[in-house]
This record gives C-alpha cells, sequence and structure tokens, in this order.
C-alpha cells in the first residue's frame, strides 16, 4: 500500500499560475512513475501528466503542452505539476496516482493502483 498525498491546489483566476505537489509518503516516490489526473463533477477523470521513474519521459495532454510542466524533487520526495496561464475549464480536483499495473497507457487510471486525496484547483473570475 502506497501512501500520497497532493498539495498546492487553489482558487486562481484565469492566466494565473500554481504548482501541485505529490508527495509519497513511507516510501521512496522515486520508484514508480506517476500521474496526474483531472476530474471534474460530471466528468470522467482524465489524465493531465506523466513522468517515469527516471525523470527522464514525460507526458502532457495535449491541452496542456507549453503550460504545465512535470518534473522530480526526489529532496523533498515529491513530484510537482507546474501549471501556467491556467484556464477555467481546468477547474477540478487534481489526483496524483502512481503506476502499479501493466497493459495500459500512461493516461488510463486502470494502470494506477494508489492514488491520493486529491487537491481541488479553481479557475474562475
Amino acid at each position: 500500500q502506497l501512501t500520497l498525498v497532493e498539495s498546492g491546489g487553489g482558487s486562481v483566476q484565469p492566466g494565473e499560475s500554481l504548482t501541485l505537489s505529490c508527495t509519497g509518503s513511507g516510501f521512496a516516490l522515486d520508484g514508480y512513475s506517476i500521474g496526474w489526473f483531472r476530474q471534474a463533477p460530471g466528468k470522467e477523470r482524465e489524465g493531465v501528466s506523466y513522468i517515469d521513474r527516471s525523470g527522464g519521459f514525460t507526458r502532457v495532454a495535449d491541452s496542456v503542452r507549453g503550460r504545465f510542466t512535470i518534473a522530480r524533487d526526489n529532496a523533498r520526495n515529491s513530484v510537482t505539476l507546474q501549471m501556467d496561464n491556467l484556464k477555467p475549464e481546468e477547474t477540478g480536483v487534481y489526483y496524483c496516482a502512481a503506476l502499479t499495473w501493466n497493459g495500459f497507457g500512461w493516461n488510463d487510471p486502470r494502470g494506477y493502483g494508489d492514488w491520493g486525496q486529491g487537491t481541488q484547483v479553481d479557475v474562475s473570475l
């Protein structure tokens, strides 16, 4: 069982930035590929970004390319998601998750067996 904790969410206006963190509790986060997902009310959970164990292979959703950056901060046992120029449609609960199952794409929740509790991001005027 892996425990992950998200932090850094909050309320911002469109065009502003937030940085989210995903921290492992009691285990080394760099032992797992990590995904960030977003879920808005009434919508399917969707993949936002991904980073492999080494930090050398990353993915971002097309909709956030050029604005979101994922990185590892191993000194803090964490993975960060820097979100710049946020848009209202990017409001939702952001979850980080550890990849634990083979056979699914990076943005498929079915491959992730351990999830954090989520952190709320609100982008509105």
